[in-house]
This record gives C-alpha cells, structure tokens and sequence, in this order.
C-alpha cells in the first residue's frame, strides 16, 4: 500500500472537504488530490529520482509528500536551518533531485547548478499540469528519507518505506473520524517525522490542517482562536514559550479540544502550568522516533487527568511518563547483554512492529534477526505497562526537540586556533528538556573567551547547537583507554565547586 492511497480515499470519500488552510478558502480533498497528481507528473517530466523540500510547514508541503508518493520517488525534506555549507553537503547525499525550496534557501541550491522551484511556483505549475496516472511506487519503496544529521562528513538518511508510514496510520488513525469542524495547527517543521505523521494521520481522520510556519507564542494562541483550532501539536520547548506568554493568564482557546506534545523530555512543571492554563484541553503526550515512523507510545488525556487527581504516588508518577504502546507495536527492556528486564528496572528500550524501520540509506538494517530495533533510549515500564523514558543510552543531545550530535559540535570547536580539546554534554533544563555546555581546553599561550566561540559555533552551525555554557579547564577526563568520561564533567557541572563557566546572557 502506497501512502498515496490514503489520499485517493480522502478524495473519493470527501472531495469537497476542505484539507489544508482556512475554512472558506483551503485547498479541497479533491484539489489537493489533483494538484499532486500534477506535481507527480513534473516530477516524472524531469526524470527526477527523489523531492527534495527545504522550507517551512505550510500548504505545500503536504502536496509535495503525495506528489513524490504518486511520482514513485521518495521525499526528502531538508534542515532549512542549516547553514549554506551544510545545506550544499546534503546534495552529495541526493540522487537527481527536484528541489523545491522557500525563497529564502532557494539560492543555496541554484548556486549548486540545480533547478530550484518554490513552493508557490510548483503549486501553481501542479494545477497546470496534466495529472500523472499509474507512477506511484509499491509499498516497500521508500515513501520518505529524513536526514538524521547534516553537517557532519556523512549525514545518515532514515528510510520510511510506505508500508512503514501506512501500517503507523492503520494502526493509530480510524478513517474520517474527524468531526466536521475539527482543524489541527501544525507548526512541527516538515524535516521532522513528526509533520511527516502530522499529514497522513490528519488528512486519513478527515482534520482541516492549518499551518504555522515559524512558531511564535503569540501567533499560535491567536490562529487558534482565529480559525477555531480544535487539536494541535507541540514540542515542550514551543510549549513551555507558551505558558511563559501567557504568564498565569487562562488560554482562552474554548476550541481546543486536544493538545499532544513530545519530541523531548517535557519538564513536570511546564506540564502542570499547562495544564492550568488550558484547563478545557485534553493533554497527550506521544512518544516515538524517526526510525518507527512517529508515535509508538501514547499517554492520552485521562492518563493525564488520573494523574493529576489521584493519590497514589504510583499513578500520580504516570504524568512523567510517555504512556502506553500504541496498537502493532511490542516493547522490551533489555540490559545491556539483551537479557530481559522486569516492570520497575530500567533498561535499554527495544520496539518492533510493521511500523518499525530501523534502516538507514546505504547502511546495514538496524532491526535483529527477530525485527526488533534498539531505541538506544533506558527506560522502564511500571506494573501497569505505562513506559518511562530515563535518557539517552548514547550522548545525543536532545534540545528542543532537536537531536544534537556531541561531536559535531566538537569539531566545529577544534576547528578554532585556541582550542586544543573540547567536550559537548547536555544539561537537563526545563525549558529546553537539554542545554549544552561545551567544556574547552586552550592552547598554551592562547586566550580565547566565552563568546567568542559561541560565535564561533553559532556562524558554522546555527543558533540551536551553539554551547549556552562554555567552561574553560586545564584538562578533560579520560578513561586509560582514551575514551572521554562524559559523566564525570556532567558530575563537576552540577558540583557545588563546580569550575567556573561563562553563560550567555
């Protein structure tokens, strides 16, 4: 089953349904049905072999993910907050591409001699175009590829087959449940897996997507009222700005039915400023991972409620957790040799299920002899089956919802005259779920302050993977064998003789 399917059932089942964007004006089921069937066919046209997208959510990016489905190519949104160089790196990791890219990006591309359309362009040129019929690939082609990694030397592509992306909507989604007036605000950006299941999830239910490109608190809170948002997703990080607008005020979104939220740890106090703040909102929290195509654990709205009300400590607890397994997933905790772990003793997370990919382009699959794939994230599930997420197994940063790679900021550090050695660990914060702090060894006879290499890392990488804390020491600790002991500069950090560090302002 391609994803396009789900496309060809919205359209037959409710043509005149408005998809994507306001009410009186949004683009129809049957419209957003013809338009990617002509965007399959420029894409078929230009021999293209994979669609690349670089820019914010909005109407275009749905179009874009059924017009590759329905040209039998494979989408492949990009980080657009990636800097020139890493943007230009990604190209190598692409075969003959059509790229679509928002004006602002568009340059990055036409500099590398590619044929760059933005997303009005192609819109307009897809209604033109005469509909491509019988393209569309089979369910074990690859349906998307999300970079996991773009400014390192070999950035990893996560393949989601179609049969990946339709078993998650089958399993999860019941067909046009949506009720006539329900909307979903989208401001996930595209790149991750969450738009991805953002789309097919609200399009298969029958949910009017609106879309908010570049997220600021206030102008959610005001699309909501505007166009009468009934469910919406968010990071904690988006979140957490909310609350802060609203400063102890009420939301005042008598709409919004539901609230999910995942992608990183959500801090237990933004959790319950939340929700006094949308008191009338049902809360869940979704957990999942690139790799098992969205969702695979959800703590849903009377999870949260019994949790918030009950005085058992053990149910109570629950509000920290990431909930039960969806329907088609199975879950293990394993330690660190496989063996099985019991309900209360964390482990090492271990999922499998025909939604689960496990697979990166041009590398060996990452699913056991028995399909079963290693999230690398420790965790338990307590008596009941509600699992609880622990933390990263590896290093991998997780700020804002983002995954941040240690070392790539490292290198970028070494990269400076002054720095001889340079270590990258997360801190737990509460508002971003992780904050980084770079701790930095000199050269002999070199000075180099804080924000000088905050700059440093800021106009290499972006804003999102500069260091908040840089902490200047005379050396780094390391194992006899040579590996750096990561926990040991977590322990200093949070020591009350901790070294000094210089933070941004």
């Amino acid at each position: 089953m391609n994803i396009a399917t789900l496309l060809d059932m919205a359209a037959a089942g409710s043509p005149d349904r408005v998809a994507i964007g306001p009410r009186d004006s949004g683009l129809t089921c049957a419209r957003l049905h013809r338009t990617a069937a002509g965007v399959a066919a420029l894409v078929h046209r230009a021999g293209a072999r994979e669609l690349v997208f670089a820019g914010v959510n909005g109407p275009a990016f749905p179009v874009l993910l059924f017009g590759a489905a329905l040209a039998g190519v494979p989408l492949v949104p990009v980080n657009y907050r990636l800097s020139a160089e890493a943007l230009t790196g990604l190209l190598a990791h692409t075969e003959k591409p059509m790229v679509v890219a928002d004006e602002a990006f568009a340059g990055v591309f036409a500099s590398a001699g590619l044929d760059v359309r933005t997303p009005e362009e192609l819109l307009k040129e897809g209604l033109d175009a005469e509909p491509a019929v019988g393209l569309e690939g089979s369910a074990d082609d690859p349906a998307v590829l999300l970079f996991t990694s773009g400014t390192t030397a070999a950035p990893k592509a996560a393949v989601l087959r179609h049969r990946h992306l339709t078993s998650y909507i089958l399993q999860t989604v019941d067909f046009a449940s949506a009720g006539p007036d329900d909307s979903v605000l989208t401001s996930v950006p595209p790149y991750h897996v969450a738009g991805v299941g953002s789309v097919l999830s609200n399009l298969y239910a029958g949910r009017r997507m609106v879309h908010l490109g570049t997220f600021d608190p206030g102008d959610w809170l005001r699309l909501v009222r505007a166009e009468g948002v009934t469910s919406a997703m968010l990071v904690p990080t988006m979140l957490a700005r909310v609350v802060e607008h609203l400063s102890g005020r009420p939301a005042e979104v008598p709409t919004l039915r539901s609230l999910a939220y995942g992608g990183a740890r959500m801090p237990h106090t933004v959790l319950k400023a939340a929700l006094r703040a949308f008191p009338g909102t049902g809360f869940t929290n979704a957990y999942g991972l690139t790799e098992t195509s969205s969702t695979i654990a959800l703590l849903g709205p009377e999870d949260h409620r019994a949790a918030v009300s009950s005085g058992d400590p053990a149910v109570r607890a629950r509000l920290r957790s990431a909930g039960r397994m969806v329907p088609g997933v199975e879950a293990r905790i394993r330690d660190a040799s496989g063996t099985g772990l019991p309900p209360g003793v964390p482990g090492e997370l271990w999922v499998r299920g025909p939604q689960v990919s496990g697979e990166y382009r041009g590398a060996a699959a990452l699913l056991d002899a028995e399909g079963w794939f290693h999230t690398r994230d420790l965790a338990h599930f307590d008596a009941e089956g509600y699992l609880f997420i622990e933390g990263r197994a590896d290093d991998t940063i997780i700020r804002g919802g983002e995954n941040i790679a240690p070392a790539e900021v490292e290198d970028v550090l070494l990269r400076h005259d002054a720095v001889r050695e340079a270590a990258v660990v997360g801190v737990p914060d509460e508002e971003w779920g992780e904050r980084i702090a770079a701790f930095v060894v000199t050269h002999a006879g070199t000075s180099v302050d804080a924000e000088t290499l905050r700059a440093w890392v800021r106009t290499r990488l972006r804003g999102s993977k500069t260091p908040d804390t840089v902490v200047f020491r005379d050396e780094l600790p390391y194992t006899p064998t040579g590996k750096l002991l990561r926990r040991e500069l977590l322990t200093d950090l949070a020591a009350p003789t901790a070294p000094t560090a210089e933070r941004k302002g």
